[in-house]
């Protein structure tokens, strides 16, 4: 069971936007979002809003959802001009699960026609799809590269049987070099996902994992710490007492030992969870998000975010296509960021990212607070004062405690 929606202002039927998006716009990357919240199995630790064909019930569909999907990007498109907002070109695509791949390649392409008719695709634009490993065919692949995406995420999670069958994932591990094969054929920038810190899963698990991505020659590796979501069938696992918890020092270890073997092979770091081997192969869509962008999320459940507006649609697919069939906005709440609130998101956000965060950016007492955390190991003290930008960097211990630098930054 994915999340509850968080609470919020409601937003209005027609999901016109306040007049003080405007500001600053133009400084300001825009993005596209696209939700496919279909999967043929639901994994046991996902807590993602997703659905299987047995959990929608009637009056949702998976054929008429690209229809559906459409009503909302035309709807995005006339509240973006009537809030006033200056023609900008999508920089970025992401079409993200579910599992995007379930649907025809046409209706991905349709999708994809109709953000590039509402606003057009900045040249170069990245434009990405998650997919299974099981969920491919070279054709399919090459399809998707000749309707204009430039880039495709594989959920890999692990090449170990015993970790796979643990997390309910279906592929086949020994599948994972030729959908990198078939990808990077077609013309596709290739990431591979990874999930470490799974009940069971040991050390030397996690270190073939990361081999094994190794060698399909990704440029891109994203690696999650497992985290057991409320309501999932995993936590209910763990309440049975059948799978025991995540070990925080086990997880630690594991983030230690992915930085070194992903940097030896020539992929750093550029966001606490993401390595690629240059600037140019790190995903700029999931960057705008950190660098506070704005980008429009459609589908069910899917958040957007414009010029310091937060909101949110309905969850369910069959009342997100029922809202946007009677004309209306699919949102069903939304929130204007207070000051402190955008501060605390500019900090919790931009120490993430290898660029570090300016200290220009971080209040007074949070100034102060720096060289306490340079001390504790957990920045970087060239960097903190180098000139003419000194800046707070964490150091590989200190993303282990991002948290923790964020509270003592933002008090």
């Amino acid at each position: 069971m994915s999340p509850a929606l968080p609470e919020g202002q409601v937003p209005p039927d027609d999901g016109g936007l306040p007049a003080t998006v405007i500001e600053g716009a133009e400084r300001r990357g825009f993005g596209v979002y696209l939700h496919v919240p279909f999967c043929t199995v639901r994994c046991g630790y996902c807590d993602f809003n997703t659905y299987t064909a047995a959990e929608l019930g009637g009056g949702a569909s998976q054929v008429a959802y690209a229809d559906t999907a459409l009503r909302e990007i035309d709807l995005a498109g006339r509240v973006l001009a009537d809030a006033g907002l200056p023609p900008r070109e999508v920089a970025t695509v992401f079409v993200g699960g579910g599992t995007p791949t379930v649907l025809p390649v046409g209706d991905l392409a349709r999708m994809l026609d109709a953000v590039r008719a509402t606003w057009g695709l900045a040249p170069g634009a990245e434009v990405t799809t998650e997919a299974n490993p099981d969920s491919v065919t070279p054709q399919s692949l090459e399809q998707l590269a000749a309707a204009g995406f430039t880039r495709v995420s594989f959920g890999m999670q692990s090449a170990v049987g015993h970790v796979l069958r643990t997390l309910d994932r279906t592929h086949d591990p020994a599948r994972i070099p030729d959908v990198v094969a078939w990808a990077r054929a077609a013309g596709l920038e290739v990431s591979l996902d990874l999930i470490y810190g799974t009940p069971g899963e040991s050390l030397e698990d996690w270190r073939t994992s990361l081999e094994a991505a190794l060698a399909t020659g990704v440029d891109h590796v994203s690696a999650y710490a497992l985290v057991v979501e409320q309501g999932t069938k995993m936590a209910a696992q763990v309440r049975r007492g059948e799978l025991p918890e995540p070990d925080g020092d086990d997880e630690a270890a594991k983030y230690e030992l992915a930085d070194q073997i992903l940097s030896a092979a020539g992929l750093h770091w550029y966001e606490v969870s993401n390595w690629a081997r240059t600037s140019a192969q790190a995903c700029e869509h999931n960057l705008a998000y950190w660098r506070g962008d704005d980008w429009w999320g459609i589908g069910p459940g899917a958040h957007s975010h414009v010029g310091g507006v937060r909101w949110w649609n309905v969850k369910h697919p069959r009342a997100y296509a029922a809202r946007l069939e009677a004309g209306l906005s699919p949102a069903a709440g939304r929130e204007v960021l207070t000051d402190e609130e955008a501060y605390l998101e500019r900090v919790l956000l931009g120490v993430r990212l290898a660029d570090g965060l300016p200290l220009s950016d971080v209040g007074p007492a949070g100034r102060s607070a720096v060289t306490g955390l340079v001390a504790d190991g957990l920045v970087d003290g060239r960097a903190a004062v180098r000139r003419p930008d000194p800046r707070v960097l964490l150091t590989r211990r200190g993303r282990l405690l991002a948290d923790t630098v964020v509270r003592a930054l933002t008090g």
